[in-house]
This record gives structure tokens, C-alpha cells and sequence, in this order.
């Protein structure tokens, strides 16, 4: 599998933790991880309140699920991130930075109005690509 980051010099570098588009070139395999929420193994929220402990809980469960497949939160090519309040955006790309080097993941990040859960501050959901 080969990774490239595609930077175009006709836009802006971007923002925080992520890609402008990542091009994969691969006859590999796909995970597409859906959307996971801050969650201990019973199902209880973690980090009430807490953007980076929810952030930090959310990637740890999707480098969980990745490892499942021989996988590692480097394969991840693509994320989407759903948050309650973007100021919280400078906090959310620190704990980023210390899971993703670059090439980042592309990404985008939305703010929502309401989650499954109200305690949820953060979901992420993530596309991976590795070796079948």
C-alpha cells in the first residue's frame, strides 16, 4: 500500500491535525469504523465534560477495533469528527497530534447540536486501509 498526501498550493495549509486528501494506491483491505463515542467496556460515558479525556477514550476504542483487523491508527486515511462546541477545536487537535504524524489522516470536523447521548462531547468515525 502506498500513502501520498496531495497538497495543493491553491489552498490554505490546514488548520490543525489533518490532510488536505490523502491518495492510497493499494489491492488492500478497507475498515470503515463507525461512528464511537467516549465509552468504557459497560457502556458508561467517560470524561463527563471533558473534551480530552473523551477525545483521548475515542481513539484509543478505535485503535481497539483497528487492531482487530492487523490494523494501526496509522492506516486510517479519512475521519469525520462530530463535536458539541468548536471552541473546543485547539483542544482536540492536541490530543490528535499525539496519536497522527504526518501524513495526517484527511478530515472534517462538524458541530452538532445533539449526540445519542448527552454527555457526548465527541464522536469520530474513521476509514482505514492495510494489507489484506
Amino acid at each position: 500500500m502506498k500513502i501520498n498526501e496531495l497538497v495543493s498550493t491553491q489552498l490554505s495549509e490546514p488548520l490543525g491535525v489533518y490532510s488536505q486528501a490523502i491518495e492510497v494506491i493499494y489491492p488492500e483491505k478497507t475498515v470503515f469504523v463507525s461512528g464511537i463515542t467516549s465509552r468504557d467496556k459497560e457502556g458508561n460515558v467517560v470524561g463527563e465534560n471533558d473534551i480530552k479525556l473523551q477525545t483521548e477514550t475515542v481513539l484509543l476504542s478505535i485503535k481497539a477495533i483497528l487492531e482487530e483487523a492487523n490494523l494501526t491508527l496509522n492506516d486510517i486515511v479519512k475521519m469525520t469528527l462530530y463535536i458539541r462546541d468548536m471552541e473546543m477545536f485547539s483542544e482536540i487537535h492536541e490530543v490528535r497530534a499525539r496519536y497522527f504524524s504526518k501524513p495526517y489522516p484527511a478530515c472534517a470536523m462538524l458541530e452538532v447540536s445533539r449526540m445519542v447521548s448527552k454527555e457526548h462531547l465527541i464522536e469520530i468515525d474513521a476509514i482505514a486501509i492495510g494489507k489484506a
